[in-house]
């Protein structure tokens, strides 16, 4: 039977975002890492604070970059788009995207930067292939908002939604070794056992871990 991912020594203010919970069990402890996108720095701050890892992150809004610092982590304000390639090659461990891959301009162009800068790849982003997706799209006739896609069409950022298939079709198409990919449903438990057609219809969300 699926299992819910398990947050044991996480404060309850980590767990609104189950999938860092997620990326959190794919880092080795003592890891350099770069997260991208990495918002308020929760993530980051997991990391450090649970796994030793020597943590960089990259941020668009100025307001996410100032939360970090306060929280004495190590972020820059910068764009995923243009910035990630002044970064070397191999420089981190791991490099980092969680939910921010669909609102970039050219998500084949970051993906690529990733697989340069990190041994590993992580990336989560939210499912448009999830059953309720396709329900209010046929059903309601409207674009859909879900839990992961809380935004209204006019006001969204993402501008490149993608479903779990679709994402393997990418890294198929690149040549990036997907290492390992977990579904997760709006309760927060992993579909590991479902055939990937099942885990694109009941997962509202899904991260993988690739590399080279």
């Amino acid at each position: 039977m699926d299992a819910p991912v398990n947050p044991p020594a996480l404060r309850s203010a980590d767990t609104a975002r189950v999938d860092l919970l997620l990326i959190a069990e794919m880092i080795a402890p003592g890891s350099r890492v770069l997260d991208i996108g990495c918002g308020d720095g929760t993530l980051l701050r997991i990391l450090s604070e649970k796994h030793g890892v020597d943590g960089r992150g990259i941020e668009l809004s100025q307001a996410g970059v100032n939360q970090c610092v306060a929280r004495g982590l190590s972020v820059i304000q910068g764009d995923a788009d243009t910035d990630l390639a002044y970064y070397p090659d191999m420089a981190f461990d791991y490099a980092i995207l969680s939910r921010t891959i669909q609102a970039t301009r050219n998500p084949r162009h970051v993906l690529e930067q990733l697989l340069r800068i990190g041994k590993r790849v992580v990336v989560s982003f939210p499912n448009f292939g999830h059953w309720s997706v396709r329900a209010q799209l046929m059903f309601g006739g409207h674009m859909p908002q879900t839990d992961t896609l809380p935004e209204t069409w006019y006001n969204t950022p993402n501008i490149h939604l993608c479903t779990i298939k679709d994402f393997l079709a990418l890294c198929e198409d690149m040549g990036a070794k997907v290492e390992r990919v977990v579904a997760l449903n709006a309760n927060g438990t992993k579909l590991v056992s479902m055939p990937l057609s099942a885990q694109n219809l009941f997962g509202e969300q899904a991260v993988f871990l690739l590399s080279r």
